[in-house]
């Protein structure tokens, strides 16, 4: 197939190394400096050099931030037949813009990134299809996560947002929670270490999404799970209760068997 990469970032750059050995790709960024890190691709900063590739599949990897911008952009260029595509964490706003955009589309949520994933041995991760999308560009992208060995789960849009809330709302709220508290450590813990690890990756991540993550309409009450949590933990502790901790314990060693 002939397809364009829309974003020449660390997403954008992983997809085009997958693809371009098997496919004629072709990305297109609007800084010409990020396009020196793709390799063995055509390298577009037109909508000319778009209308001549005449793509059949576009995969948007811009950031979330720009992904309806980056679409609304190349639309134009774009053959009438051609499937567009997003790999965003954050769908907002994404399925009446592809109810009214005129074109095939298919969306997924390659549920990791170069943050901490490692993208050589991907068994243990997972992607989302939302159901909702064009059947050949389904087939098209489950068949390329399962060349990854990834884990494969089909979601509507609407479940796919629920899950984002969860999967991704509470781990950044604790990791906000845990950084906001931190103080240098001259010999810190192994403990420590990794969660100051974990904090670091989380906020390299682009505010713009991290903000979107957490304004989920579903977050909040995520949130209010913690807090609850928090608050029970709290008292325990004021209360120096064993037998609550115990319980306490024994409960959440129950959640993550």
């Amino acid at each position: 197939m002939r397809i364009l990469i829309l974003g020449a970032g660390k997403m954008g750059s992983f997809f085009t190394d997958v693809l371009s050995f098997q496919h004629e790709t072709a990305v297109f960024d609007v800084d010409p400096k990020r396009l020196r890190f793709v390799y063995n691709t055509y390298r577009y900063t037109t909508l000319e050099e778009i209308e001549a590739f005449k793509p059949e599949l576009v995969i948007n990897a811009a950031t979330v931030k720009y992904t309806l911008d980056a679409f609304r952009q190349v639309l134009p260029a774009l053959p009438k037949d051609c499937i567009i595509s997003d790999i965003a964490s954050v769908k907002t706003g994404l399925k009446e813009f592809y109810d009214q955009c005129g074109f095939r589309y298919v969306s997924t949520h390659p549920m990791f990134g170069p943050t901490f994933a490692n993208l050589d041995k991907l068994s243990t991760e997972n992607a989302i299809i939302i159901s909702e999308g064009d059947h050949l560009g389904k087939i098209f992208f489950k068949d390329l996560y399962q060349n990854l060995g990834l884990n494969i789960f089909e979601y509507t849009f609407d479940e796919h947002d629920e899950t984002v809330a969860y999967s991704l709302s509470i781990p950044f709220v604790s990791t906000f929670v845990c950084a906001a508290v931190m103080k240098h450590q001259d010999a810190p813990g192994t403990t420590f270490k990794r969660h100051m690890k974990i904090a670091k990756g989380v906020l390299s991540e682009d505010d713009y999404l991290l903000q979107e993550i957490l304004f989920n309409p579903r977050t909040p009450a995520q949130v209010e799970g913690i807090r609850t949590e928090l608050n029970e933990l709290l008292d325990i502790i004021n209360n120096k209760d064993a037998a609550g901790m115990r319980a306490y314990l024994s409960k959440i060693r129950e959640k993550i068997k």
